[in-house]
């Protein structure tokens, strides 16, 4: 195969992928339609013309019929007063004038069978045309209906690609948010641990931070404790941790200060 060939006939299968996918069925229905209804105007057309020659032939045989009859007439008067000559001249006349006659009767005869079977034809192709359009309509709802079934599917799948477009834009925004989320998370903590700054007033020193963590640590001191001795496994060092805590609260003695004696006025060192 040449490369010319070859070009045709990528070039001839690209450009029927492309009108196949361009190409709406209704719209070719309804084409094909405009069509058959264009042929049967013509074919209508053909029978008025047909019709209208038919009577225009019925026109001249009903003149010459006139003239035949007046040249009869003309013929008998010529006779009655002697004029054989002219008597004979109209009867000539009107010979010639029936075979004319004659062969407008042929004519006639053949535009009206014309134009019974141009009639019939029309007839037929106007039954055609009414059960196409039937039948274009009812494929044309068919398929409306289909596509809007398979629109709906698509949708509720996700793979259309407007809801592929909406799908995409929901994922982003629900990452942006989560990203969002666990940075204000992270700024959150890092300013409960005092590693970033607060500029908004509220800041705490390092050492009510640090009495902030011993107070967490002995209440969880505490509460192990608890859940200890609730468990029969730490009644001895729950004691020993009430006793602790009572001995811290009794006050300590303070020494006594020797009061120094002044020597009385008199009395020597």
């Amino acid at each position: 195969m040449s490369v010319m060939k070859r070009l045709s006939m990528i070039f001839k299968s690209k450009a029927n992928k492309a009108l196949d996918k361009m190409e709406d069925p209704r719209e070719t229905l309804d084409y094909s339609y405009q069509r058959q209804l264009e042929l049967l105007q013509k074919v209508r057309r053909g029978v008025a013309d047909v019709a209208t020659s038919r009577k225009r032939v019925e026109l001249q045989i009903n003149q010459l019929e006139q003239q035949a009859r007046k040249l009869e007439d003309q013929g008998r008067k010529a006779l009655s007063v002697g004029r054989e000559d002219l008597a004979r001249e109209a009867l000539t006349r009107r010979s010639s004038l029936q075979t004319q006659i004659a062969d407008l009767r042929v004519q006639h005869d053949n535009l009206q069978a014309e134009e019974e079977k141009l009639t019939t034809a029309s007839h037929r192709l106007q039954a055609k045309v009414d059960a196409f359009r039937t039948k274009k309509e009812t494929i044309k709802a068919t398929y409306t209906a289909a596509e809007a079934q398979t629109r709906i599917n698509e949708a509720f799948s996700g793979i259309s690609e407007e809801m592929g477009d909406v799908g995409l834009a929901i994922q982003r925004a629900e990452d942006k948010t989560a990203q969002m989320q666990a940075r204000a998370g992270a700024i959150d903590e890092l300013l409960a641990s005092g590693v970033l700054d607060d500029f908004s007033g509220q800041r705490g020193d390092d050492i009510q931070a640090e009495l902030d963590r011993m107070g967490g640590g002995r209440d969880v001191e505490l509460e192990l404790a608890k859940m200890k001795a609730e468990l029969g496994m730490g009644a001895p060092q729950q004691n020993a941790i009430e006793q602790g805590g009572q001995q811290q609260a009794q006050p300590q003695p303070q020494p006594q200060q020797q009061t120094q004696q002044l020597p009385k006025p008199g009395e020597g060192a």
